[in-house]
């Protein structure tokens, strides 16, 4: 039987019609595999020279890692195995020198003695690295009288913002204030170290603000004289801190504050420890007018520079309030000498001290990244029948971080 024509041309249409694609006028060309690597090799830009060197030194490094090397276990294996990228400190049949040994058994006994934790309640992050952006944002306020009258100092608020970088247990940081990064003459500075482990923290600072203040000055039997805002008071501190904690297998400091532990079950820790802090504060007579520089050396505090050395107690506790949230709260209340340095206004002499620590820190933890809010405030106290001093620095601090 023969096939008209068109019913022919019929059925040859309905065989093709699931090949075209939906929608589709007309079946599209296709490029040839050599046009399509062409164009492809035409759109990718050329690497950079910096992208050539990264890649060759990744090169380098990995050919160095990956090499061939005796590995016959001798006193020498270890350096070989170092240099490639292959040792294991944990192994005990590692060979090492003497002094190597003695290092390495040093830093297990440390490790082992100070940084063990309770593991329900405190875990590693994994990472011994850390790098962290941090500005601080700071006000502080100098209060100074004696027989011949009085003068109070309160700044404005100074911004700062500084690069930390930690290694394990080791934190240092150096911050300047911001409009000195945009090119304005700089006012504050701060910088900071502090190692921190299980059982203790120890902290070394140095702060220096000439930043603008605003002042009030009285001399005796007279009235209060409110100056203009002013750079004239230069203040600095310079100290050193350590602190212990009581409970330290089940507490962690470095979980709100260093970042390199997990708290997962809520501990606090009674806490004990010693401050010694330097401060110095020095009026700069040439920037006040002949009548502020009359009173301020009338009351004779134109040049305050004091040491207090104090024994700390207090308590700490980490709220944990979920698995990537961390509430701390720290108090501490301190007593012991206050060294009053001699100057051309005042004579040397001893006295009591009373020192004042609060902190908050609210942490966020998302695998490698944290980032925390965090507000400090620390009062220096002085007061007798005939001389009295306070210094409050408060700190009102944003971190963001990453660990490697």
């Amino acid at each position: 039987m023969k096939m008209k024509p068109k019913f022919l041309l019929l059925v040859v249409m309905c065989c093709c019609m699931p090949v075209l694609a939906w929608s589709q006028d007309v079946p599209v060309t296709a490029v040839p595999q050599q046009e399509v690597l062409q164009q492809q090799a035409d759109t990718v830009q050329a690497p950079s020279k910096f992208q050539q060197m990264k890649s060759s030194i990744t090169k380098r490094i990995n050919d160095k890692l990956n090499e061939p090397y005796d590995t016959t276990r001798d006193g020498g294996y270890w350096w070989r195995a170092m240099k490639h990228g292959k040792v294991n400190f944990n192994d005990s049949t590692m060979r090492y020198p003497k002094f190597v040994r003695f290092c390495y058994n040093l830093y297990k006994w440390g490790d082992k003695a100070f940084n063990s934790y309770d593991t329900a309640y405190v875990v590693s992050t994994g990472k011994n690295w850390k790098l962290t952006l941090k500005n601080q944002n700071w006000i502080d306020n100098f209060d100074v009288g004696n027989n011949s009258g009085q003068a109070i100092f309160t700044s404005g608020m100074a911004s700062n913002l500084g690069v930390y970088l930690s290694f394990m247990a080791v934190s240092v940081g150096y911050s300047i204030d911001v409009d000195r990064i945009f090119g304005a003459k700089g006012t504050s500075e701060m910088m900071e170290f502090s190692f921190t482990c299980a059982r203790f923290t120890a902290e070394a600072h140095r702060t220096k603000n000439t930043g603008r203040m605003s002042t009030r000055v009285k001399v005796a039997g007279g009235d209060w004289q409110r100056g203009d805002k002013m750079n004239a008071l230069q203040r600095e501190t310079i100290g050193v801190s350590a602190t212990y904690f009581f409970n330290n297998r089940k507490y962690a400091r470095a979980a709100a504050y260093c970042f390199s532990k997990f708290q997962r079950r809520s501990a606090g820790s009674a806490l004990a420890g010693f401050s010694v802090i330097n401060y110095d504060f020095k009026v700069d007579t040439e920037q006040l007018t002949p009548l502020q520089a009359q009173d301020f050396e009338q009351v004779g505090i134109a040049h305050v520079r004091y040491t207090d050395y104090c024994l700390k107690g207090g308590y700490a506790q980490n709220w944990v309030l979920n698995n990537k949230l961390l509430l701390n709260a720290t108090g501490m209340v301190g007593a012991g000498v206050k060294h009053i340095h001699s100057t051309m206004y005042m004579p040397s002499s001893n006295n009591g001290a009373i020192n004042l620590d609060g902190s908050l820190a609210l942490t966020y933890n998302h695998k490698r990244y944290f980032a925390s809010a965090q507000t400090n405030i620390n009062t220096s106290l002085y007061f007798t029948g005939e001389n009295h001093f306070s210094y409050t620095i408060a700190q009102f601090i944003a971190v963001l971080g990453i660990r490697f």
